[in-house]
């Protein structure tokens, strides 16, 4: 199909959803951002095994995995000022790349969240239970989230309040996750400079002194170590895009997210960068009883630290890294819903996922199905190894890379045309989205190369070939197998029926445009 440009909007197929317009302002939007990276869970999952691939260089390592995210954020900046359409990766990589690619964009994104969500609400039921054993000071009671069954029975529970909360409207999503986020960010701050107060304070640890070289990312040892942790980077500031997700319900839709989008990865790289130098400075990286680099408390630091940081108010962290992911649980429902919402509306998947609620005006079903799918998941994974649930999150980076690339090279073809007229297009149409995107698509390819190894991950192998690398191609194979069976089936939008390529001219597709 020849090219059509973005201002012949009867011709580019986009157009608004039903949702609710207007709803979300800028401090609404970094807000439900901030709750979708869920930093106090992240870094809970992500500090102790980047410790253990760079030592103090972690600070450096999130300074690189910062960088490529705020480019490949600019490039989504652009791409939403132009094309403010609730489906962001699927929608705009559709309008760049065809339809094909574009919808793998969107089988990316929405395997990227479904992982997330069944992985938050684990995380939610292990640190329910350790937040009622310290609080009671039985310590029983946090064995009971390795009971299989009460597990998942909690999970599920956990997971059917977020559905509920996600099917109503988005004010009470947006007012929901002020006072979470709020109180997250609180103990994160004061857990932070009460490290870094008490640093040489007590001989119970092995304290370290602040050096510049900890911000200097080209005295990690290898390339691999380097690629590693920066993998491990992009996992701790991935759902940023979340804000670009809701422009279809954001004030001022052409700017709000953009500048949602940016203001909340800046929030995050300073939180992590204070959160993580403050615990170097604190424990050091040796392997002592509450050394970082001891691999008993690799898994969970923040517990580890808890007392000896903050003592009685220990308690603080844990019911601070539960509400993290219990509020990021509803949070990340956003982005799965509304991209199924928009590839249902364009004839990418049946059209009962365009069904928007009439009262709520959320895309009720499209969150449902996120949900049901997302339990499922959960459920037969823990019940067949909790090694593969791990793995299966590992393989989360490759699908992150995947999507947020993808979305990125969309930004630079699709702005080709105007890239040039000035310096400003130059960097935010070619430079930045092509920098992070090209960034991106290295970690990917060697994460994907890495993965092949048995030893890769947990461990766990599938003939010889690492289960990271074999979860991850069944992934993007699943998602391939499901394309075809739709383009059998609903062929129109594979035909560019519903949604055409184009190329930027510089105006907006006033199709989509909504008011403030």
């Amino acid at each position: 199909m020849s090219e059509q440009t973005a201002t012949q909007s009867d011709t580019s197929g986009l157009s608004s959803k039903g949702l609710s317009v207007g709803t979300i302002g800028l401090l609404g939007a970094v807000v439900i951002g901030i709750s979708c990276i869920a930093p106090a869970y992240t870094l809970t999952a992500a500090l102790g095994p980047t410790v253990s691939e760079v030592g103090f260089h972690v600070p450096a390592i999130i300074l690189v995995g910062f960088i490529p995210m705020l480019l490949v954020a600019l490039g989504y900046r652009e791409l939403n000022r132009a094309m403010p359409d609730s489906g962001t990766s699927f929608t705009w990589a559709t309008r760049a790349f065809g339809p094909y690619v574009g919808w793998m964009a969107g089988w990316g994104l929405i395997a990227a969240t479904i992982l997330v969500l069944s992985n938050l609400a684990g995380i939610a039921v292990e640190f329910l239970y350790l937040l009622i054993a310290q609080v009671t000071g039985n310590d029983a009671i946090a064995d009971l989230g390795s009971n299989t069954l009460i597990n998942i029975v909690t999970c599920l529970a956990f997971m059917a309040a977020a559905t509920a909360i996600s099917y109503r409207d988005m004010q009470t999503t947006q007012r929901l996750q002020y006072g979470l986020v709020a109180f997250q960010l609180a103990v994160l701050v004061l857990f932070a400079v009460t490290a870094l107060v008490r640093a040489g304070g007590t001989d119970l640890v092995e304290h370290a002194s602040f050096e510049m070289s900890w911000l200097n990312p080209f005295e990690v040892a290898s390339f691999s170590l380097f690629a590693a942790g920066v993998s491990l980077s992009i996992f701790i500031f991935w759902g940023w895009d979340v804000t670009l997700t809701m422009n279809e319900e954001t004030k001022n839709p052409e700017k709000t997210p953009g500048r949602a989008a940016a203001l909340t990865v800046v929030v995050i790289v300073t939180l992590y960068l204070l959160i993580a130098i403050a615990l170097l400075s604190f424990a050091g990286i040796g392997e002592g009883e509450f050394g970082l680099g001891n691999p008993d408390i690799q898994d969970n630091v923040f517990l580890a630290l808890s007392e000896p940081v903050l003592g009685p108010l220990a308690f603080l962290v844990s019911l601070a890294v539960l509400t993290s992911s219990a509020s990021s649980l509803q949070s990340t429902f956003v982005s799965p819903a509304r991209t199924l919402l928009a590839m249902g509306h364009y004839g990418a998947l049946p059209e009962s996922f365009a069904k928007v609620n009439p009262r709520f005006l959320t895309p009720g079903y499209a969150v449902l199905v996120s949900a049901f799918v997302a339990s499922a998941f959960y459920a037969v994974m823990r019940v067949i190894s909790e090694n593969v649930l791990w793995d299966t999150i590992t393989a989360l980076g490759m699908m992150i890379c995947f999507y947020y690339g993808i979305t990125a090279f969309a930004s630079v073809w699709y702005f080709r045309t105007q890239m040039c007229n000035s310096a400003r297009n130059a960097f935010f149409m070619l430079v930045a989205p092509g920098l992070g995107g090209l960034v991106l698509l290295v970690i990917f390819v060697k994460t994907l190369y890495d993965s092949m190894s048995p030893d890769y991950g947990s461990g766990s192998s599938v003939g010889g070939v690492g289960l990271v690398f074999v979860l991850g191609m069944v992934v993007l194979l699943a998602g391939v197998g499901i394309m075809i069976w739709q383009r059998m089936t609903m062929p129109g939008f594979f035909l560019g029926e519903t949604l055409h390529r184009g190329v930027s001219d510089g105006s907006e597709d006033a199709a989509v445009t909504l008011p403030e």
